[in-house]
């Protein structure tokens, strides 16, 4: 029988995407210090300003996409998607939303009291390196949800910065951060290498005995060969997934499952969706079929 309380592949022992693994490693605080400065044309030089902070989540197939940390005044959710996603600035409200909830409590905050609540400015950021042709730089806006008609009277306004890292696109970028530029490099390397011989294993190999020899991520990835590995293989995997019941829920019309589908992968629970108002048959439905497409570890 269905727990409807499970998440699609809960794994609290998670692997990160290997974005996340290299920006986001408490060993190497430094290429999030670069990766910051970068992005916001800042000078910081001490990397123990960098306090992470990001919260626990429920995971599809045990992979985390996203960081956020504390800098100065600024509260800093980096996310990583190989994939466009318009809804990015509704899910990162959401987090963000947990993130200050948390921030209150660890502060010792009365948010009911009479004297304000002072808080960390929020910057969202999405690194995009999915295959889909995009502009160097896209601002995407929560206000782009709302009927047109009507989003003079909203009265919350959330944008995340989406930045396209592909290898070739944003160079001002990639040449103020060597670590995003060469991850930048060894995700093209691996398409390239893929695109050649047709086993992403090989590829994957080919890509790390390529790394040149002046790489700052060379030692590291190196030294994490076999984990850098398994994140690449199930990144891959997980894009599989995702295209293939994509193309199924296309191929039937049955565009619900396809809301159903995205909001699972998203993190969402079996007994939220119902909650919400989705049918729940349809909603274990399309959980099961997430697990028979998923590859088999």
């Amino acid at each position: 029988m269905l727990d409807t309380n499970q998440q699609v592949t809960v794994n609290k022992k998670y692997k990160d995407r290997l974005f996340i693994f290299i920006f986001a490693n408490e060993e190497h605080k430094d290429w999030m210090l670069s990766l910051y400065n970068a992005v916001n044309k800042s000078h910081y030089e001490d990397s123990n300003e960098i306090k992470y902070n990001t919260i626990g989540s429920h995971l599809f197939m045990g992979m985390k996409n996203d960081a956020s940390f504390l800098i100065g005044s600024e509260m800093n959710v980096y996310e990583h998607q190989s994939s466009y996603n318009p809804n990015m600035p509704l899910r990162q409200l959401q987090y963000v939303g947990t993130l200050y909830e948390g921030y209150v409590t660890e502060h010792n905050k009365n948010k009911y009291g009479s004297t304000q609540v002072m808080l960390p400015v929020p910057r969202l950021v999405c690194f995009y390196n999915g295959m889909d042709p995009k502009e160097d730089e896209v601002i995407l806006k929560l206000e782009s949800a709302f009927n047109e008609k009507e989003r003079d009277k909203a009265d919350i306004t959330v944008q995340v910065r989406m930045l396209n890292i592909n290898y070739g696109r944003n160079p001002d970028l990639l040449q103020l951060c060597k670590p995003l530029e060469e991850y930048s490099w060894i995700v093209d390397r691996i398409r390239i290498e893929y695109n050649d011989c047709k086993d992403l294993e090989k590829a994957v190999n080919a890509m790390i005995d390529a790394i040149p020899d002046d790489f700052i991520l060379r030692p590291f990835l190196i030294k994490h060969r076999n984990e850098v590995y398994t994140m690449l293989i199930e990144e891959y995997d997980e894009t599989k997934v995702h295209n293939l019941f994509k193309a199924e829920g296309v191929q039937i019309g049955e565009q619900n499952t396809l809301v159903i589908m995205d909001r699972l992968m998203s993190g969402e629970t079996v007994e939220e969706l119902i909650q919400a108002g989705f049918k729940a048959e349809t909603v274990k439905s399309v959980y099961d079929r997430i697990q028979t497409l998923q590859p088999s570890k």
